[in-house]
């Protein structure tokens, strides 16, 4: 059993994690590719005419968390049912006419060693053959994967990161610096980085570097990487803000291994669409359906590497999806086995998000001139819950003067979509989804509402009560009279249909891989762009033009003229 610890500047917490749980779990959902094999049948084999071997024995000798080697495997008796290891089938064309073959494998540090087994009789009745020698990297508790998220308040970032030291043999902390502040070492708790001025608004943030490290009981310390961030925009601030939102992604390996069902196809052109564009990116959403590790622990591990570029960059705001959370007789609002037994305890340990109540993923987080209400659909939303009262209080507490998008979110789709099974419901929602909320969208003039879910691309017009009660298409200007909801969980995983039900309010559909950028120069103008994760191109779009006295004009069932903030 290996532990990996998972620091954060606000939290530490601990999370055992069994490296090879690959090989022991398999009562969950068959979603999980990793289920597909039955390790728990497999028959030892050995065979002194086969071998295998992996190279170089020893990674990461230029600090590198992530590695190739090369695996070299032999048998006499080859055949079309063997494979490798628990990561992948293999192909064996060359392999079948020589008896002799290798393949190249992408490890990450995952706390432990490594090896690697030849195995024949296919997925199902496993025979291992052979067993590689072990290949580790040179500190295999080194602190990795940086996740940024937005504290509880606008001037708070949390960085947390995944080590294998226990907290009775190191100290966690973080070294950070910045144009302002002189290099500074904080021990994992409560740390705030400060503008050092609220008064103006400079075009850029201030900017920041920072290390993970742990002092460890000899004296000495171990670092990792450096990487960098802006700090966020205070609430109001009137600066150039652009922000990501997508569901739904997972991940895939890049050498092509783990990913024989091809479940989550699109994830890594979603991530390297990011990473190329992630000097014009402040922060990102990812709403759900985060890794679908559905109870493989380590896919985790392989999650955060993927994501590691943009996470340890930018904010990385999660919601919690049906794959993160849900769990017969856990307290889940929906009674399925979607998490594979984590019931939410693995992502509200890996990431961070300013709740509460973290183990109820609702929260809102302020950036600049939006105001984000991060609803849990795992969790009942009706009018009369907690939840439902938070919703209330995210909308009416935002000062729409300051902060004029307020932008609402949850994983499951509680306004419109034309998803086939939802259309063969006649609701095209998820059931009871947008009935309690229908009436604070509208009364607090709520601009835009995502979802995931759904795997793939729709836009609404502004709809109220199953009507659109705008008719433009493209540019909105003045009093736009309701809520535009989207359903972008295209971000990795295999496609949704969409229902042959031509739905009147649906503007544009795309049955692709995508994701959607916000961009807001200023109080009175937000460009929505819907983009392909094949080529990053805009595929649809829409502009909101208005000032103030737009927000307050009276709609029907929207009448207020104040807000809570005002």
């Amino acid at each position: 059993m290996k532990s990996v610890f998972v620091y954060t500047l606000l939290l530490l917490l601990l999370l055992i994690l069994n490296l090879f749980s690959v090989l022991l779990a398999h009562s969950v959902t068959e979603e999980q590719p990793l289920s597909k094999i039955a390790i728990h049948n497999t028959i030892i084999s050995l065979k002194d005419s086969a071998s295998i071997k992996a190279s170089p024995l020893l990674l990461g000798l230029q600090g590198e968390d992530t590695e190739w080697v090369v695996v070299e495997f032999e048998n006499d008796e080859p055949s079309n049912d063997e494979w490798i290891g628990v990561f992948s089938p293999a192909k064996f064309n060359e392999y079948a006419n020589s008896g002799k073959a290798s393949v190249k494998f992408q490890l990450i540090n995952q706390r432990a060693d490594f090896s690697f087994a030849l195995f024949g009789g296919g997925l199902s009745n496993p025979k291992l053959i052979a067993v590689s020698n072990s290949i580790s990297f040179v500190n295999p508790k080194a602190p990795l994967y940086p996740r940024l998220a937005q504290g509880k308040s606008w001037n708070e970032m949390t960085v947390t990161w995944t080590s294998g030291y226990n907290v009775d043999e190191a100290v966690p902390l973080i070294e950070w610096s910045s144009a302002i502040h002189s290099k500074m070492r904080s021990p994992a708790g409560t740390l705030t980085f400060h503008r050092n001025s609220m008064c103006g608004s400079p075009a850029r943030t201030v900017g920041y570097t920072y290390k993970m490290g742990h002092l460890l009981s000899n004296g000495s310390y171990v670092w990792s990487k450096t990487y960098s961030f802006r700090s966020s925009p205070y609430p109001g601030q009137d600066s150039l803000q652009r922000v990501i939102i997508f569901g739904d992604m997972g991940k895939a390996e890049r050498d092509g291994s783990n990913e024989y069902s091809n479940y989550q196809p699109g994830s890594l052109n979603t991530t390297d669409q990011l990473i190329k564009d992630l000097k014009n990116i402040d922060i990102v959403f990812h709403i759900g359906d985060i890794t679908y590790a559905n109870g493989y622990i380590s896919q985790w591990d392989q999650f955060t590497a993927q994501v590691e570029p943009i996470a340890s960059t930018v904010p990385y705001m999660v919601a919690s999806g049906n794959h993160e959370r849900d769990w017969p007789g856990s307290g889940s609002f929906y009674d399925t086995p979607d998490s594979g037994g984590e019931c939410g305890v693995v992502a509200e340990t890996m990431f961070y998000v300013p709740a509460e109540n973290r183990a109820k993923f609702w929260y809102s987080t302020d950036y600049g001139m939006f105001r984000f209400c991060i609803a849990d659909s795992e969790h009942d939303w009706r009018e009369g819950s907690e939840q439902y009262k938070f919703i209330e209080e995210c909308f009416a507490s935002v000062d729409r003067r300051k902060q004029p998008w307020l932008i609402f979110s949850a994983h499951r789709v509680l306004g419109y979509s034309s998803d086939k099974y939802y259309g063969l419901e006649g609701s095209f929602e998820e059931p009871m989804g947008r009935e309690s909320l229908q009436k604070l969208w509208q009364k607090y003039k709520v601009d835009i509402a995502f979802y995931g879910h759904v795997h793939n691309y729709e836009r609404s017009c502004p709809i109220y009560q199953n009507k659109c009660v705008n008719s433009e298409k493209s540019h909105y200007s003045g009093t736009v009279d309701g809520t535009i909801h989207v359903v972008v969980g295209g971000g990795g995983s295999h496609l949704s249909e969409f229902s042959t039900v031509n739905t009147s309010w649906s503007l544009y559909k795309d049955y692709d891989w995508g994701f959607v950028k916000l961009t807001s120069h200023n109080h009175s103008s937000l460009v929505f762009e819907y983009k392909k994760s094949s080529d990053g191109k805009v595929y649809d779009s829409f502009t909101i033009s208005r000032d103030y006295r737009d927000v307050l004009a009276c709609v029907h069932d929207g009448c207020q003229p104040t807000t809570m903030a005002s």
